[in-house]
């Protein structure tokens, strides 16, 4: 019998632990977290995640700000307007929503965010941190994924870890969080798949994440009895949103499976909410 993994739980309790903290600087300093959101143009999926980091934003008290640009404006005014948000005192953190229009380049504007104003812990810096285990922030969906795993009470020392999927925002930096807590770790990507290897690393994971925003990619019969199952895939099927792995047939076999949606979803904002604290704090 599965145990299911729900993100939202876990959220409420950092939340409002990080309520309670914010309100306490609040009293000492006078002051509280101030996150800027840079939205370029009108992009109807970025808004959904605007109103959903605004709401969790103000629910704990941090002050939230849309920066909208205008869908025309070119790569150096871009950077100009990061430019004085890095000088601006009264800015605690920086997120850049995607996507960006075509002739933006994304990854020069998210590297020059300054570190200490870096709210998703994308920068280069920010990144390197990890590799020593010195980090105070890091990618949101990658430390969501760690609060998960956490919150089982499952000791990671030694155990076969499998994550699929080698992006810079979950894969890459959650393959060093998992070795920095003495995983034996193996990393899937796109050549494991052509190579016909896959199903024989899945088998394999007493712990598997999977992270490659293909409906079903990884099928039920491959989880190994008792496994912990981190599905971070959200795709569109029809009128549904499933995860990245074969949902009904791997609850079957997993100790624990978390939900999608309402798995890592949920946390991915609070743990933007975190960064943006602990950048806050930094400054103090």
């Amino acid at each position: 019998m599965f145990i299911l993994l729900e993100g939202k739980p876990i959220a409420e309790k950092i939340k409002t632990a990080l309520a309670a903290e914010i309100a306490m600087l609040k009293t000492k300093h006078g002051k509280s977290p101030k996150l800027v959101a840079l939205q370029i143009g009108d992009n109807a999926s970025s808004a959904v995640y605007v109103k959903a980091q605004k709401k969790a934003a103000e629910s704990i008290g941090i002050e939230y700000e849309l920066k909208m640009l205008p869908q025309d404006l070119s790569q150096s005014e871009v950077e100009n307007v990061i430019s004085d948000l890095n000088k601006d005192i009264s800015t605690s953190a920086v997120i850049l929503q995607m996507p960006v229009p075509k002739g933006i380049d994304p990854k020069i504007l998210v590297n020059m965010i300054a570190p200490g104003k870096d709210a998703e812990g994308m920068h280069p810096e920010n990144l390197g941190k990890i590799l020593s285990g010195q980090y105070r922030i890091a990618p949101c969906t990658a430390m969501a994924v760690m609060e998960l795993l956490e919150s089982t009470g499952i000791k990671l020392y030694g155990k076969e870890v499998v994550v699929v999927g080698h992006s810079e925002i979950v894969g890459k930096p959650l393959s060093i969080m998992l070795l920095n807590k003495f995983a034996t770790t193996t990393v899937c990507h796109i050549a494991t798949g052509e190579r016909g290897t896959l199903p024989d690393h899945v088998k394999r994971a007493e712990v598997l994440i999977v992270a490659v925003g293909k409906a079903g990619v990884v099928k039920g019969e491959w989880i190994k009895d008792g496994a912990i199952v981190i599905d971070v895939g959200i795709n569109k099927v029809g009128d549904k949103i499933v995860g990245d792995v074969e949902f009904e047939s791997a609850a079957k076999k997993a100790s624990y499976i978390t939900p999608v949606p309402g798995g890592v979803g949920p946390l991915t904002t609070t743990i933007l909410m975190r960064n943006a604290m602990e950048q806050f704090k930094a400054k103090l």
